[in-house]
């Protein structure tokens, strides 16, 4: 965590998922991808699918530490959503992008760990960080946990990730240096990331298992935007 101041055919996705699963070996690590033909919405389509706030959440978070609180959680039909920055986690399993070396704020560990019980790659895995659950929010109400899947907009760009982190209880607006890459975003942990615009859409009751298998987020997010899209009418 970091707080900065001032056909659809795959192993591995699973809805209403159990907490517990049994320990599973190692998969490839990053697995490629292979898109089916008919593909997901455009971040423009589910951007609209978004365009309103009907406020779940009891208050509001920081997006920094030390700035207001203006960030709201918003409910729609299946997910949740909201707008912030993007600051960069690097925290997880060491690499060369990651690490004490190249972030100041790096820590070695994760809330959610791999199916091989490892920390999390923040270089390799696309996922964000949501606070832990609370009385301003409390994202496991809504079927959100480790793994849960995720659409993450920036200008013209989306990206599928999973939920990988928490952070601070009053601060939102964070993912790894894997889906700032994937966004367009200067990945870098010291000086990356995006000041705003980024829109963060999280399914409920939707996980992607095991948690590094990337394709297994993306093909469950790809069938859960579109559904999004369609009842947003």
């Amino acid at each position: 965590m970091r707080v900065r101041t001032l056909t659809l055919a795959a192993t591995g996705v699973a809805l209403l998922a159990p907490t517990a699963y049994p320990a599973a070996a190692s998969l490839p690590y990053p697995k490629r991808v292979v898109f089916h033909e008919e593909g997901g919405p455009s971040a423009a389509q589910l951007r609209r699918a978004v365009r309103g706030c009907d406020q779940i959440s009891r208050g509001r978070y920081r997006q920094d530490a030390g700035t207001p609180a203006r960030v709201r959680i918003c409910g729609t039909r299946g997910a949740v959503h909201w707008k912030a920055d993007l600051d960069i986690d690097c925290d997880g399993r060491p690499t060369a992008h990651c690490n004490r070396r190249t972030d100041p704020t790096f820590a070695a560990t994760t809330a959610f760990q791999q199916s091989d019980g490892r920390m999390l790659n923040a270089e390799k895995l696309p996922y964000i960080v949501v606070p832990p659950a609370g009385p301003r929010w409390n994202h496991r109400a809504h079927g959100i946990r480790g793994g849960s899947v995720a659409a993450v907009l920036y200008r013209n760009r989306l990206t599928y990730a999973v939920v990988g982190d928490t952070g601070p209880r009053d601060v939102i607006g964070e993912a790894s240096y894997a889906t700032a890459r994937a966004l367009g975003i200067d990945p870098n942990p010291r000086y990356g990331g995006a000041p705003s615009g980024v829109t963060y859409i999280v399914f409920e009751h939707a996980r992607a298992w095991p948690i590094e298998d990337h394709g297994a987020a993306v093909v469950l997010g790809e069938r859960l935007a579109r559904r999004l899209v369609r009842h947003a009418g």
